[in-house]
């Protein structure tokens, strides 16, 4: 039996490495994945939450380069090397933009950037503020590879640091609607009468509510918050999965290998875990291929309006929020670079699930 297992676990695999978009897809996937992790390690705004504001710079094309003054502060910074590359660093210094900068004995004489032809404000910093003599150490050229936002803040940090949340929020979610679905649905099919119809209700009475209504009082009733929209998404998402397995599990129960289990004495538990599960696993991934896409969007939608991911915390959905009325206003891209983002992520997902249905298809 296990031979014949590990044979079709291959030839699955088989299939899907033929498919081209699936195996792109599963690429893409994990691409995306490893710069939700370490996304301060490849954002060129390391600070967290990407939130180094510069309002004399907002709402610059891609592309727009700056000098930056970098002015230390005197309190330390006492985070661990862990902290810095997966939370980011909390930034005590003062960035400033500038468009000129002199050096005279004691002070530093620099001109703050200042955009549409208007002259910057001329200040003056001592010298002895810098722990080093070569004031070029604290004077760089930046570059913004996709441009600034509103607030002045770096867009390709904001949209590497956004796709954790995007990306993560589908795992918590898949996860819980596992969990509870699973359960719900293998009870329900299994044992049938009372059970059944009693299950059958709170699936009727949930799947009779829309999605996003049911996941903003959710969210409501457990509060604004990072965790508390991942379990909101994830409470919703049950009942497609619970369906499904019931209903592999109503048309497997009363098979040859079920009722052998049965006459050996197995429990009800073994023979679900152990003999039913397992061999109606298959249109349950492709489901939380589908259930992983439709968690971004829901994601995208509370964070557009503004219960999903709070302020200063980075989210596609949020990013769109804050610049959508830039698309009439000449600068789209604003608002179409996290589109996109969300566009593609959930097509990756949807291909890959379409290329798992095909794979895990034993009829064809």
């Amino acid at each position: 039996m296990s031979n014949i297992s590990n044979s079709l676990k291959k030839l699955a695999l088989q299939k899907f490495k033929k498919n081209f978009w699936g195996v792109f897809s599963f690429g893409f996937i994990v691409f995306v994945g490893l710069v939700s992790i370490f996304a301060y390690v490849f954002a060129p705004d390391n600070s967290q939450y990407a939130n180094q504001m510069h309002l004399s710079i907002h709402s610059k094309a891609p592309g727009f380069k700056v000098e930056m003054l970098t002015i230390p502060s005197k309190v330390k910074n006492k985070q661990t090397a862990f902290g810095k590359i997966f939370f980011g660093i909390k930034n005590t210094d003062t960035e400033v933009p500038i468009s000129s900068y002199s050096l005279d004995t004691k002070n530093l004489n620099y001109t703050e950037y200042a955009s549409d032809g208007l002259e910057g404000v001329e200040k003056s910093i001592p010298l002895s503020s810098f722990y080093s003599t070569d004031i070029k150490d604290f004077i760089k050229e930046k570059s913004f590879v996709f441009g600034t936002d509103k607030y002045g803040r770096d867009l390709l940090s904001r949209v590497l640091v956004g796709a954790r949340i995007s990306f993560f929020i589908g795992f918590v979610a898949v996860f819980i609607s596992l969990v509870i679905g699973i359960l719900m649905g293998s009870l329900a099919g299994y044992f049938g009468g009372k059970v059944d119809a009693a299950i059958m209700w709170i699936i009727n009475v949930t799947w009779s509510i829309p999605t996003l209504l049911l996941v903003i009082a959710i969210t409501l009733a457990l509060g604004k918050g990072f965790w508390q929209v991942f379990i909101a998404v994830g409470l919703t998402m049950w009942v497609e999965v619970a369906r499904v397995v019931r209903g592999q599990i109503i048309s497997t129960k009363e098979m040859q290998y079920v009722t052998a289990a049965r006459a050996l004495g197995y429990n009800d538990f073994r023979i679900i875990t152990k003999h039913i599960l397992p061999n109606i696993m298959a249109p349950v991934i492709v489901i939380s291929a589908a259930n992983f896409a439709a968690a971004i969007l829901i994601e995208s939608g509370l964070s557009f309006l503004g219960i999903g991911a709070q302020p200063p915390m980075a989210s596609w959905g949020a990013m769109i929020k804050d610049h959508y009325n830039y698309i009439i206003l000449g600068k789209p891209y604003l608002a179409m670079i996290p589109g996109l983002c969300i566009m593609s992520l959930v097509m990756a997902f949807m291909l890959i699930g379409n290329a798992l249905r095909d794979a895990l298809d034993v009829k064809s």
